[in-house]
């Protein structure tokens, strides 16, 4: 499991940090990710999604929007 803290930055960045982070992403590892950008908490859900990526979403007591990100095992 890696772990991400991306409430500092501004759109672009969370989005071009989680495509690097995905990577090293291997079968059956996840990835939690955080953000509070308006514009990343859009795009960063939408991009997993339309790229095949498990996605659960859940919002921290702070505000932020927390993701953890999955890819599927190879059948």
């Amino acid at each position: 499991m890696e772990f991400i803290d991306l409430t500092a930055f501004r759109c672009p960045v969370p989005m071009v940090r989680v495509k690097m982070a995905l990577k090293g992403l291997m079968p059956g590892m996840q990835l939690h990710v955080l953000l509070s950008d308006p514009g990343s908490r859009q795009d960063v859900p939408a991009f997993l999604k339309k790229h095949g990526f498990d996605v659960s979403q859940t919002q921290t007591p702070e505000g932020h929007l927390a993701l953890v990100i999955g890819r599927h095992d190879p059948q």
